[in-house]
């Protein structure tokens, strides 16, 4: 027989949080703070995590922690990226286990797992979700990654993801700012493991970040819808250089070299083609600008536009696609007439000297519709709107 707390649980797990803490009121036999945090929890990852959400009887922790992991999409990454590497499994260690979310993913390609966290709380919902998830055989430790790092037998793969906040709670986002600091940490890491596999900040400086671990085989950045999810670095000890980095959004990757995209020399135009092309947010955080114009024969609005154009369909382009439909310069007649009758448009602004918010004020333009706008300045140094509809978006 269930509790009164489980079929209260079961039968307002859609319910809206702040309606059921009233009803609660009336429900003395349940527990209240239990019963509105695994719903709320289940609630957040239904869509974050919805391998975890369509789990039954999984617990979940408090907002932190559901606010700090991994999204399913990341976590799925990460696991192939394991097995690419490591594709014989073998032994594994996650020295900050946190909610679980990219153990219960990666674990799976090994023989042997270990979740390491030094929080009680969470790794007693690990003991409890980890047998639910597949994964009954999961070792779990209870202390810091220094402590276990120091005293752990060697591994394939050591996972990471150091805590981005300071003691206040704050966000840090260099590398030694983190905990723990992987920078002190590197040799050891590397003695322990074939290959350690870092999460760090989306915010951090790629380039800074790979001189100054200095022995960075691979680097990935992920985006999702737009936007920017996970930086994850793969260290080894014998690992070959230069660095390969690889910008991934959903179907789409470009994997690249600093070098290249230094050598790479695209063809700059004041001319739209038919097509107008926007790169992903992970190619924006890479600075791979240069590549995205020769890699797919594509012509660059300016070297500071990052917009680029062509007349013939580049479908396997990383980023979004628009149809133009038409351009203007900013003469007031011609400005008038791109403008008259449209009242509403996606607007976004790139090596522009005027702001969305500005812009839209003088244009009165209202956000949002099917058309999308881009205000640029092309090759010659002259401005431009161009208006598209979206062919990939």
């Amino acid at each position: 027989m269930p509790t009164a707390t489980q079929s209260f649980i079961e039968n307002h797990r859609s319910d809206d949080i702040a309606s059921l803490a009233l009803l609660l009121r009336k429900h003395p036999e349940v527990d209240a703070d239990f019963a509105l945090r695994q719903i709320e929890g289940r609630q957040r990852l239904l869509h974050k995590v919805p391998a975890w959400a369509d789990t039954p009887d999984l617990h979940y922790p408090p907002r932190l922690s559901l606010e700090q992991c991994s999204g399913q999409a990341a976590a799925e990454y990460k696991a192939a990226l394991a097995k690419r590497l490591l594709p014989d499994g073998g032994t594994m260690a996650d020295l900050t286990g946190g909610l679980g979310v990219d153990f219960s993913f990666i674990a799976k390609n090994f023989g042997k797992a270990v979740y390491v966290e030094r929080q009680a709380v969470l790794c007693d919902l690990a003991r409890h979700n980890l047998p639910l998830l597949g994964l009954p055989d999961a070792e779990i430790v209870q202390t810091d990654a220094e402590s276990f790092l120091c005293e752990m037998l060697p591994a394939d793969l050591i996972f990471l993801d150091p805590a981005r906040r300071d003691g206040a709670g704050r966000k840090t986002i260099l590398i030694e700012d983190c905990e723990p600091d992987v920078l002190t940490l590197k040799s050891l890491l590397l003695q322990k493991a074939r290959v350690v596999m870092l999460k760090l900040s989306p915010m951090l400086d790629l380039q800074r970040a790979i001189h100054a671990l200095g022995c960075v085989a691979e680097a990935h950045i992920l985006s999702v819808k737009g936007e920017c999810k996970d930086l994850i670095l793969v260290l080894t000890s014998e690992h070959a250089m230069p660095t390969r980095i690889t910008c991934s959004e959903e179907t789409h990757r470009l994997t690249f070299t600093l070098q290249e995209e230094q050598a790479a020399t695209p063809e700059y135009t004041e001319e739209i083609g038919a097509y107008l092309y926007e790169p992903c947010a992970s190619i924006m955080k890479a600075g791979a600008f240069k590549l995205c114009a020769t890699r797919y024969g594509l012509k660059k609005l300016h070297p500071n536009s990052h917009l680029y154009t062509s007349d013939e369909l580049a479908t396997d382009f990383p980023g979004r696609i628009f149809r133009v439909q038409r351009t203007t310069s900013f003469a007031k007649q011609e400005l008038r007439a791109f403008c008259s009758g449209t009242t509403q448009a996606n607007l976004t602004v790139r090596n522009f000297p005027s702001t969305v918010a500005e812009l839209r004020r003088k244009l009165k333009l209202r956000e949002g519709g099917n058309s999308y706008w881009f205000a640029t300045t092309l090759a010659d140094g002259s401005k431009r709107i161009i208006a598209g509809e979206a062919v990939r978006h």
